[in-house]
């Protein structure tokens, strides 16, 4: 267990296991590097892992901005050079899965290969304008803002999601910092820069040089998303029936296929 301070934020972070490729887990809004409590056992038996808190979440420092993809993804590429880490395979949920991605098109250097995990880009335009836009402006400025971003949650679960899950997410949820809240959400889906609407996703994830694999609960997205890979032994996964939380409702499964996907990379 360590801190890194890294100037602008001091994020924490675990580092357990050996052996090359190293992995490393990347959160999602409003969670915390515990969210791969399922994961950090089975892959640290073969695998060097590092799981982080991103700004402004867990026990990480919460600067005031600094909270689009590319910010993030330029805070894991400095983590990762502070810790001398060889090219990673970099796993990410949601808003992690993001930020993955700009990992692999600006430091690509830094990467073996990605893994999103139900990521939080390529949404339709028009998703976005009813949905995401006016959920946004309802975060930033009313003062309940957290009850704001809970509708949203309220959606990312099926009849089969364990009731202690969305208990455990609703908590996190407001105990996020509100700036960190609304930032990140205009981040993936509202700034200049963002890469979470189509057809911006199209454009900048086909810059991804990596294998990619990309886990979906919608299998429409995840045919979507076979469409932009260059690598070609990249690969998209649709699960249907799991809610957004996949690798913690389903983790014997998630583990497995992600094992063998890292065992066969070229």
């Amino acid at each position: 267990m360590a801190f890194a301070d890294l100037g602008e934020v001091r994020l924490f972070y675990t580092d357990d296991g050996e052996n090359d490729p190293p992995i490393v887990l990347v959160h999602g809004w409003t969670c915390d590097s515990h969210d791969w409590s399922w994961q950090i056992p089975a892959l640290a038996a073969g695998h060097r892992v590092v799981a982080y808190d991103q700004r402004g979440h867990g026990r990480s420092s919460a600067p005031s901005s600094g909270y689009r993809p590319r910010t993030l993804a330029n805070d894991l590429a400095a983590l990762l050079k502070r810790i001398d880490l060889p090219p990673v395979v970099a796993v990410g949920h949601s808003l992690g899965g993001a930020v993955v991605s700009a990992l692999a098109v600006e430091h690509p250097d830094a990467v073996r290969a990605i893994v999103p995990v139900d990521p939080a880009y390529g949404v339709a335009r028009e998703t976005a304008e009813a949905l995401l836009l006016p959920l946004l402006e309802a975060i930033k400025e009313d003062d309940n803002g957290h009850q704001a971003a809970l509708s949203l949650f309220a959606q990312m679960y099926t009849p089969a999601s364990p009731a202690g899950l969305r208990t455990w997410h609703e908590r996190r949820v407001l105990g996020c910092p509100h700036h960190v809240l609304w930032q990140v959400l205009d981040g993936l889906f509202a700034s200049d820069d963002q890469f979470g609407v189509r057809p911006q996703s199209d454009a900048y994830l086909a810059r991804r040089a990596c294998p990619v694999l990309s886990f979906h609960a919608d299998p429409a997205h995840a045919a979507w998303e076979a469409g932009v890979f260059r690598h070609p032994y990249s690969k998209a996964i649709g699960w249907e029936g799991s809610g957004h939380f996949l690798h913690q409702e389903r983790p014997l499964e998630f583990n497995a296929i992600l094992q063998d996907w890292i065992t066969g990379l070229p």
